[in-house]
């Protein structure tokens, strides 16, 4: 039998213990990062983050098929990164295996949420090539043929989310059909509109036939269907795409008289004709077939809102987070926000949804469209109806709002997006539905009591706009979602919001049913939405928490301490008074003699 002397073997058993106990280290840094149910670890790294705010930072990042997650090594910084792929834009190498200086080498990672990342790596052995290929196969899954995380979730929630919005439910809410509207079920199949829901409501005299010679003549068959009705006054407001007038300046009598049904259906004087467009772009439009309502539409008049296209809105978004990430732009800083034109452009879309709320209020009906009928026009009748009612206001309300009028009615989440697409410069990506959230803000800043929910829901939303992790953004529109199975297959957004409830509510709310909102929109009443675009400055993040707010929650947490104490003081007296009650007592008349729980009930709090 060979012999080993004791002095070599502890060598080797030191050695076997270091070595494992150094990788064992490594992973026991990451080992407690707790992850969704089907996610999937798929490979980590040693690696230096260079933070914008701390400087050069060690550590390991971990790589799942849903998130990057980063945690430092360093006992003197703590830095933590936890980014959903889904928000990632756009992954690059930086550097090269010659390239000179300090953590040259290594990625840089553009995300859609207002942020950058860098890590730098060892320049030698192609250390970054594993990495880079797993976060490019991983954050752009559909571009390498892999099923978006959605479809591997497999989260499990008391309340069906997907259940929130049922547009029959909807419809008689609002009062109808009535005898001016009727449900039609013509697109049942996709087949008039791929891009409409199947459900739509439609003037009580228009034919099923009218309504496909109307189609013809709009844009993607985009035709104009009732969005919400005025119960007392029954103006509405009707949504729809341009009409195809193109150069020519072609007409439809159809469409001409499909317009004034709508007209007629509460006795409107003059059908008001909302262009979302600047109106040298509808006139441009013209040229490739479209284009507006001209003099031939009798008994309506036609205004231009001047909002501009996807395309300035991506720019204006982009010049936004030069100022503000990773450093804010404090010099000129008002020069600087003002050159990026946002809440120049912010103040348009919400004064266009106010114009169109006060035509409807006043009682005349409306109709809204931009040129396809999906991204403006979205903007303006979801803001117009968060004004005119206050059910949309509410926690479920506004998510019926949001499932109503942005994804059944086709705004194209998938190509403004992008969803797993690694194709970043994309002209289809366009932040239209984060400046309607945005807008949605600068309202619940006006009006702080009007609103069910609060800024932690519009957060949340917008963070699971870009995550995967549920079904609700996915795709172009309805017949789309269909195909994939979206509703049967992934988890709603709303089922994790409302199992939570608790952490989404305002606690300043009042229920005002038959208040109108009207925002003022000037730019000395609007404001960046700091708590979004800058929240991963680490010196804004500290600020975010409200004073009043938080003060205010712990006032609702001393209330309810004083209520169980109550309740139980009440518990009490009443097994007293039973107790009293069975022994003989001397009759008395005062009206001192209430009992102690009576006098409770009448002990209120401020609050």
């Amino acid at each position: 039998r060979s012999q080993i002397s004791v002095p070599v073997f502890m060598f080797f058993l030191s050695f076997y213990y270091c070595d494992n106990g150094l990788s064992s280290l490594k992973m026991e840094l990451l080992s407690d990062v707790s992850l969704l149910p089907g996610e999937e670890r798929i490979t980590d790294k040693d690696i230096i983050y260079i933070c914008p705010f701390s400087g050069a930072v060690k550590g390991k990042v971990l790589i799942t098929n849903y998130r990057l997650y980063f945690r430092s090594s360093d006992a003197d910084v703590t830095v933590t990164l936890d980014v959903p792929l889904g928000a990632i834009s756009r992954v690059e190498k930086m550097g090269g295996a010659s390239s000179r200086g300090e953590n040259s080498y290594g990625l840089d990672i553009t995300c859609k949420d207002m942020r950058n990342l860098r890590f730098a790596l060892k320049q030698e052995g192609h250390s970054r090539r594993d990495i880079f290929e797993v976060l490019f196969r991983y954050a752009f899954p559909l571009s390498h043929g892999l099923p978006l995380f959605a479809y591997l979730g497999q989260e499990k929630y008391a309340e069906n989310g997907w259940t929130i919005y049922k547009p029959i439910e909807e419809f008689r809410r609002q009062g109808l059909p009535n005898n001016k509207w009727r449900i039609s079920f013509i697109n049942k199949s996709y087949d008039l509109c791929d891009t409409y829901p199947t459900v739509l409501a439609v003037p009580y005299k228009s034919k099923e036939e009218d309504l496909r010679k109307v189609a013809a003549f709009r844009s993607r068959a985009r035709i104009p269907v009732l969005s919400w009705i005025h119960r007392e006054n029954q103006a509405v407001i009707v949504r729809c795409s341009q009409p195809l007038v193109g150069m020519s300046g072609k007409r439809n009598k159809d469409d001409e008289r499909y317009l004034d049904l709508i007209r007629e259906a509460n006795d409107t004087t003059k059908l008001t004709i909302y262009d979302a467009r600047p109106n040298v772009n509808a006139v441009a439009n013209k040229a490739t077939g479209g284009g507006y309502e001209g003099d031939e539409y009798q008994n309506a008049e036609l205004i231009f809102l001047d909002i501009q296209n996807i395309h300035v809105m991506r720019e204006s978004q982009k010049k936004l987070k030069d100022i503000v990430y990773p450093n804010v732009e404090e010099s000129h800083w008002l020069s600087s926000l003002e050159s990026t034109h946002w809440l120049e452009h912010v103040k348009l879309v919400l004064s266009g949804a106010i114009q169109v709320a006060d035509k409807v209020s006043s009682g005349n009906s409306v109709v809204v469209h931009c040129s396809d009928g999906w991204d403006r026009t979205a903007q303006l009748t979801s803001l117009a109806m968060l004004m005119l009612d206050s059910h949309y206001r509410t926690l479920r309300g506004f998510q019926v709002l949001i499932e109503k009028e942005w994804i059944s009615f086709g705004h194209k989440f998938a190509s403004r997006i992008g969803h797993g697409d690694k194709n970043h410069a994309d002209q289809d990506r366009s932040p239209i539905f984060v400046q309607f959230i945005d807008c949605v803000w600068q309202m619940t800043k006006q009006f702080p009591t009007a609103f069910e929910f609060n800024e932690h829901l519009l957060l949340t939303i917008l963070d699971h706009l870009y995550s995967c992790r549920f079904g609700t953004f996915l795709y172009n529109c309805e017949s789309v979602r269909d195909q994939h199975e979206v509703r049967s297959k992934t988890v709603s957004l709303w089922s994790l919001v409302n199992s939570k409830v608790d952490m989404y509510l305002n606690p300043f709310y009042t229920p005002e049913s038959g208040r109108v909102l009207y925002p003022v929109a000037s730019m000395r009443h609007l404001e960046l939405w700091v708590a979004y675009y800058i929240r991963w400055n680490p010196r804004i993040r500290q600020q975010q928490q409200s004073p009043v707010e938080q003060r205010y929650k712990e006032l609702l947490a001393l209330r309810d301490e004083y209520l169980k104490k109550l309740e139980q003081l009440q518990l009490s007296d009443s097994s007293t008074s039973s107790h009293l009650a069975n022994s003989p007592t001397p009759n008395t008349t005062s009206s001192s003699t209430s009992t102690p729980s009576q006098q409770y009930t009448h002990l209120q709090t401020p609050l």
